[in-house]
């Protein structure tokens, strides 16, 4: 234990160019497996002549609720990952025991309820989504499967960070790594070989999820952990579930507004292009996730950066986590607005090969990355406020597009222009977000002495 607890002191005194490689190509890696759920999922409904468009259109209809079980994964891991760094900063490891046990007793509570709920109102929940007749048969073998599962997926995603805020940031990928691989070989066996359908999707998620979490658990019950794992500390305590809940609340609050705008979107694209739209968006979607995942795979990497030395008083370590991390987020975004819009039929064709979704595909997506170069340093400004525990502002910040202005730009955009007014309403919606972002990351920087007098 305390060879660990000198790896952690690692985040005070290393370079942080070298810490960030270290802690980020891992959560990169990882994230970018994580993509691969969805995605692969994607490519073989896409790719198998009884599914189709259709299948892509319920697996697109099924995300909302997806969504919403990320969300809280994330309101869990992402609000005790940071008490937990912040606690290690502080060399509190009797604090940063209880965080870690209340991420997994949470997790199995949140995952039991939303179990419970989605199973019982499946249907009326995917007519609301916008489920058609032909796509809601699809969409309910596919989520009622997802469902009964999503209690290892919360655990998973949960530990995940807890892994990676204890200075173990391979674990956290090679337990992506397990997961994804899993989902892929199944997928192939499943829809493929054994003709399972969108039922075969979700059993080689689920799999998949079950896998992660199961190494996850093993990494912090055999004593691999900076702190010991105790059955005491799974009793959840009032005041210290409040405490998580309220870090993470920016994280939830990002996923449930995706969620929310994704249920929107939905309805406004099956009102203009029927279910050949809603296929579409899901390709968007899932092109796009690729590479904000690997961003968020940065912005994860350096969350531990950022709160240790945070509660370590070292600001000067903060605000160089934070330039690196600018950089390489803007690189990755640039590259990957540069492949799709170079290559849009390539990447079209990787889910689906209809010349109706082809012919409405390309446009699209060319349109809705159209503003990928921002999203790189917006996205990596915006997790600067949360790994700092400022709640408000970063719950406000992660609210600006999905909410804020995407919402309403959608509201005027589809009437006005139609099909492709929707596409054309997340640009814009993603460049006023990055300007009102990067006032508030100025305004912190330069205009906030107690933190940042001594550095500029």
């Amino acid at each position: 234990m305390a060879q660990n607890r000198r790896d952690a002191d690692r985040m005070e005194t290393s370079k942080i160019s070298v810490l960030l490689l270290e802690f980020s190509i891992p959560a990169m890696i990882g994230m970018l497996v994580n993509a691969i759920y969805n995605v692969v999922d994607r490519i073989f409904i896409g790719n198998t002549p009884e599914l189709g468009a259709t299948g892509l259109a319920a697996a697109s209809i099924t995300y909302p609720v997806t969504l919403v079980l990320l969300a809280f994964s994330l309101m869990v891991g992402v609000g005790a990952a940071t008490l937990y760094s912040i606690s290690l900063g502080q060399k509190d490891y009797k604090k940063a025991e209880v965080y870690l046990g209340h991420t997994i007793s949470l997790s199995a509570i949140a995952g039991i309820i939303f179990m419970v709920v989605g199973i019982i109102f499946i249907r009326p929940l995917l007519r609301t989504l916008g489920a058609s007749e032909a796509v809601l048969p699809m969409a309910e073998d596919y989520l009622s499967i997802i469902l009964y599962g999503g209690i290892f997926q919360i655990i998973a995603i949960a530990l995940n960070n807890l892994t990676r805020a204890d200075g173990s940031p391979n674990t956290t990928m090679v337990s992506m790594i397990i997961g994804a691989g899993f989902n892929i070989l199944f997928d192939y066996i499943l829809i493929v070989q054994l003709g399972w359908g969108m039922k075969g999707a979700a059993y080689a998620t689920v799999g998949g999820q079950f896998l992660s979490m199961l190494y996850q658990l093993f990494y912090f019950m055999n004593g691999r952990s900076t702190v010991p794992f105790t059955l005491a500390s799974l009793k959840p305590q009032l005041a210290d579930t409040l405490e998580i809940l309220k870090i993470g609340i920016p994280a939830f609050l990002l996923q449930l507004a995706n969620s929310f705008l994704t249920m929107m979107m939905n309805a406004q694209l099956v009102n203009y292009g029927g279910d050949i739209a809603v296929s579409v968006a899901g390709i968007v979607t899932s092109a796009s996730t690729i590479i904000i995942m690997l961003i968020s795979g940065l912005t994860q990497g350096m969350q531990p950066l950022i709160s240790f030395n945070t509660g370590a008083q070292r600001p000067d370590r903060v605000k160089e986590t934070m330039r690196w991390g600018a950089w390489v987020g803007t690189i990755i975004a640039v590259v990957g607005f540069l492949i799709i819009q170079i290559f849009p039929q390539f990447v079209i064709r990787l889910f689906n090969q209809e010349s109706a979704v082809l012919a409405m595909g390309i446009p699209a997506i060319r349109i809705g990355t159209l503003a990928f170069p921002v999203d790189g340093v917006k996205m990596v400004w915006s997790s600067y406020f949360q790994s700092v525990g400022e709640v408000r502002l970063a719950s406000f910040l992660n609210l600006l597009r999905q909410v804020i202005f995407l919402i309403p730009v959608l509201l005027i955009f589809g009437p006005m222009f139609g099909l492709y007014g929707i596409f054309w309403a997340i640009p814009v919606a993603e460049i006023l977000a990055a300007i009102v972002t990067a006032y508030f990351i100025w305004k912190d920087f330069y205009n906030k002495p107690a933190m940042w007098s001594e550095i500029n």
